[in-house]
């Protein structure tokens, strides 16, 4: 049926999500969901909503979620941008601040849907090696800046996925200050399993834009709500943007249980606290079994055997009924991505990977 396609279809090469298999007794770590369900008022506040007026338009603007955001943050809601999932949060940003004449930066190991919105958007990509230990090394991209005249802006996560390795506040600092004319986009889904949000930066660096997610550290996947925050005049791109592809993107419940969710600090804190505890006896058990894991601060770790094959390890895993995630790129081709699950979930899969 590609005769109906508009020409550009042809050419997309799409996100590949991971997996979601329908298997019983499944210990499922592939996919960095929260081994822990959401905070009991989001679910109290989603319950209210049920039993209100559906009919209705939700909020087009999520003021509701927005002013939770703002008062966690200490920023203004102008500063606040909410959509569905942080992945439509990016498309808006690629669109509308990324969309220039030079290339977009990002390193060479990372989310794999910027190349596929670059795609999308028409926006030339420019990839910056991690570096031996896997690391964003900010000297690199200003090198790459100033060799090339510029760029039409600058994106990376933090922690960086799918490593996990977390680049330190001072580093955005420095790349701000080298990077002063174009966006740079710090995407935050992790951010809150051992970083410190760059959120701190906003007021100071006009083009300085982080995006979030609640589906890791609030349990929220299954909504779809994300947000970014930054100076007002990006905000506002963002806005044109939403409002010119679909005007109420956050549904009522998203909206009430995003906005609860911020405002449970102490859920948050503890389940949070939860996964990172459990993150370091994950790795010590792996480095036990003689897996090189590298440090994250993420709700999962990246890791390799020095003699057992990354795709056989997840293929045998697999038979026992628990799923890592593998990736096929050169580079990591060897590594293993393994989301941090419940005590239960990570005795399982350590107890599988001694038989193995």
């Amino acid at each position: 049926m590609s005769q109906f396609w508009s020409p550009f279809v042809k050419d997309l090469v799409p996100y590949v999500p991971g997996e979601q298999p329908k298997m019983t007794r499944l210990v499922k770590l592939n996919t960095n969901e929260n081994p822990y369900g959401p905070s009991p008022k989001a679910i109290a506040a989603m319950q209210a909503e049920l039993n209100d007026d559906l009919r209705l338009y939700p909020d087009p603007n999520g003021d509701r979620l927005k002013q939770a955001v703002a008062d966690y943050y200490g920023v203004k809601t102008s500063q606040v941008f909410v959509g569905n999932g942080s992945d439509e949060v990016l498309a808006h940003a690629f669109h509308g601040l990324f969309q220039h004449d030079k290339p977009l930066l990002f390193p060479d190991i990372t989310y794999s849907f910027y190349p596929v919105y670059c795609g999308l958007y028409g926006i030339e990509p420019e990839q910056i090696p991690l570096d031996d230990e896997f690391q964003i090394n900010v000297d690199d991209f200003i090198s790459a800046t100033t060799e090339a005249g510029g760029n039409s802006g600058i994106i990376f996560p933090n922690p960086n996925a799918p490593t996990g390795r977390l680049l330190p506040l001072a580093a955005i600092e420095k790349l701000l200050q080298h990077n002063t004319q174009t966006v740079v986009l710090v995407d935050e889904a992790y951010v809150d399993f051992g970083g410190e949000s760059a959120i701190a930066l906003v007021d100071r660096y006009p083009n300085l834009l982080v995006t979030q997610t609640l589906s890791k550290s609030r349990s929220l996947a299954g909504m779809r709500i994300g947000l970014a925050v930054g100076h007002e005049d990006l905000i506002e791109a963002l806005e044109r943007v939403k409002n010119s592809f679909n005007s109420y993107p956050l549904d009522r419940l998203a909206i009430a249980a995003g906005a609860a969710a911020f405002a449970d600090r102490d859920y948050f804190n503890d389940t949070c606290q939860r996964v990172i505890d459990s993150r370091t006896q994950v790795v010590d058990g792996l480095e036990q079994l003689g897996f090189e894991v590298l440090p994250s601060a993420a709700n999962f770790v990246f890791a390799r055997h020095g003699q057992k094959d990354a795709a056989e390890l997840a293929a045998a895993l697999r038979e026992q009924g628990i799923i890592v995630r593998h990736f096929r790129t050169p580079r990591i081709a060897q590594f293993l991505r393994i989301t941090i699950g419940t005590d239960e979930q990570n005795k399982i899969l350590l107890d599988a990977l001694k038989t193995l």
